[in-house]
């Protein structure tokens, strides 16, 4: 799939926008700004853009605790990310949601997640609607969502009943603190995505291209009525499991190792110069947008309005 000059910009923007916020709320937690858990995309980047990017706001994503970098890659506006993440009333849920609880039902974003694996069901019931209108349901989720029941129930329901709904696992070899090797007893989640029936497949995470590329064939196999299908991404987590995490679990120089080697942004900004495809100027001037931009968020998330007492009835049921 060869992309135009636009297309190119517009990924490696999204791409760096969702690496600043992180990189920014990473500095802004430690200051003692941003109450509650958060866990950061960084490193991550190239799996929520290279599959966001095929998507309409019709398409459906359901994300996990990890859910920022979804978001953003799914349409969700940044400014009002960043005035929720702070807990203002002005935030796109109102404050009440938080990091892991974002959610813009507008852009077919269908919500962060709590709970391990529980965001696969959700995106079966989306895969539903999908299937009557045409479209498509994705469901992220990280390695250790494989191992969770839920998650199992949904694949096979997906496969039961046909459904246009693809489960994209993030791979980044840690489940928590629990590498892959440990935790997956299957010889990998590939195979057995694909001993539920589905079409399954692997790609490069770090790479933008080849996970555009691969998600763009699943997508158009779905969408033409083959039922689900899983793609594992190989990729890289950047920051600890939580912000605040210790990571003892990493071996000696593995986070400079794989910030140096296996950094999807450094991987696009080679490829796309070296190719003659986009200038290293054009890319810089987005870098110093998206840092304004962030900046922007920070400032006015600091000073948004918070929920008052009288709004803690709001928005809990239809009537309440």
């Amino acid at each position: 799939m060869q992309l135009s000059r636009d297309a190119l910009t517009r990924a490696y923007r999204q791409m760096k926008t969702i690496r600043l916020f992180e990189d920014r709320l990473h500095d802004e937690i430690a200051l003692g700004e941003i109450a509650g858990f958060t866990h950061l995309y960084a490193g991550q980047e190239a799996c929520a853009v290279g599959v966001c990017e095929h998507l309409g706001p019709d398409d459906y994503i359901i994300s996990t605790h990890r859910g920022h970098g979804h978001c953003i890659a799914k349409g969700c506006d940044v400014e009002a990310m960043m005035k929720e993440i702070y807990g203002s009333s002005d935030g796109l849920c109102k404050g009440k949601g938080g990091s892991m609880h974002i959610a813009d039902v507008g852009v077919g974003m269908l919500g962060a997640n709590g709970i391990v694996g529980a965001g696969a069901p959700i995106a079966v019931g989306a895969g539903i609607t999908a299937k009557s209108n045409g479209t498509v349901s994705i469901c992220f989720s990280g390695d250790g969502a494989c191992n969770q029941g839920t998650t199992f129930e949904a694949m096979n329901m997906a496969v039961v009943l046909k459904l246009p709904v693809i489960f994209v696992f993030e791979n980044n070899h840690y489940s928590e603190h629990t590498g892959e090797a440990y935790a997956v007893g299957a010889e990998s989640m590939t195979t057995r995505a694909a001993a539920f029936g589905m079409k399954a497949v692997k790609a490069n995470g770090i790479d933008f291209f080849d996970v555009y590329q691969t998600i763009g064939e699943l997508i158009e196999w779905c969408k033409a009525g083959n039922g689900p299908a899983s793609i594992e991404l190989d990729c890289e987590r950047f920051f600890g499991h939580f912000e605040g995490d210790p990571q003892r679990y990493r071996g000696e120089g593995e986070l400079e190792r794989i910030r140096a080697e296996r950094d999807c942004l450094t991987t696009f900004r080679t490829k796309v110069t070296e190719a003659k495809l986009l200038e290293r100027a054009d890319l810089d001037q987005i870098d110093e947008e998206v840092t304004a931009l962030i900046d922007r968020a920070v400032a006015q998330a600091k000073t948004a309005p918070r929920p008052t007492p009288a709004d803690v009835t709001q928005d809990v049921y239809i009537s309440y």
